[in-house]
């Protein structure tokens, strides 16, 4: 058996074709406006920087326009509120991200609250999550949204599979988890204090890796013909899952690089364009 490769870049590449002509057929109809999205940057991490410059060039790629604003590491949480709420009331912004982490002194989370539910495009409100959550309209966590479209691009079936998620970030394995419950799937929720949480492991029809620690799972925990996601990614090109003996024993494997990572970004960019069409059309 030899796994399929669930190719994010690829498929990043595909969607970013269909946005594309999105954004023309939008500038069209609205005079030449065109989705913004906006982006807070905290302090002068270099790896978040990397990020918002990725995100930028990917908002270009569409035809998108993005807004980038950088605030200095002595920001205080009413700082960014003011800025936040700015953007909120800025008619020619549909989507705003903040980019993760923040300085230390910052409540990240009431910042994250602040964002506006209609221009929260990285899914990152407890309003979101509780919606998407239930069942009703939002825009879901980028990264794992962003995996669900990639299992849904290779017709990896989900109804009834027992899921195992590896992880409990509210960004990535609580509302990855509530996402494959959506999608009826039996979902089990873990983390790295989980007592034999190689038993658990052994049971997945589908692993989702995001606990955020590198080659964490082990490769002899995970059974033949499952279906692997790994969400994480460290220095030396490794994952949250120890990946290179599953290649010819699972049924479909994420790569680490290009796998979710550039689902992440694309899943992003493509609910900022439809932010843009809900309020430009």
């Amino acid at each position: 058996m030899t796994a399929l490769i669930l190719d994010g870049k690829h498929v990043a590449q595909l969607t970013e074709a269909q946005l594309s002509e999105r954004v023309t057929t939008l500038k069209a109809q609205s005079d030449g406006r065109t989705p913004v999205l906006a982006t807070l940057l905290v302090g002068d991490d270099p790896a978040s920087a990397t990020y918002v410059k990725m995100k930028g060039n990917a908002c270009r790629r569409v035809g998108m326009e993005s807004l980038a604003i950088e605030l200095p590491a002595s920001t205080k949480t009413n700082d960014l509120l003011r800025e936040i709420e700015q953007l909120n009331q800025n008619p020619d912004v549909h989507g705003i991200l903040l980019q993760h982490p923040v300085p230390s002194q910052i409540d990240e989370r009431a910042c994250f609250d602040m964002i506006a539910l209609e221009k929260d495009v990285d899914g990152v409100t407890c309003l979101g999550f509780g919606r998407m959550a239930m069942g009703e309209r939002a825009y879901g966590c980028a990264t794992p949204q962003g995996i669900m479209r990639l299992l849904r691009h290779y017709d990896i079936g989900l109804e009834g599979l027992h899921a195992v998620v590896v992880g409990r970030s509210p960004i990535l394995g609580k509302p990855m988890s509530m996402m494959l419950l959506e999608a009826n799937a039996t979902v089990t929720i873990c983390h790295s204090r989980t007592r034999d949480l190689e038993g658990h492991v052994r049971q997945a029809d589908l692993i989702v890796g995001a606990v955020g620690r590198p080659e964490f799972i082990r490769a002899d925990w995970i059974k033949d013909g499952a279906v692997v996601v790994d969400a994480g990614y460290h220095p030396g090109g490794v994952g949250d899952i120890e990946l290179g003996p599953l290649a010819e024993r699972t049924t479909a494997i994420t790569p680490v690089p290009g796998g979710v990572g550039p689902m992440t970004i694309n899943t992003l960019i493509q609910q900022t364009v439809e932010s843009g069409e809900r309020a430009l059309s």
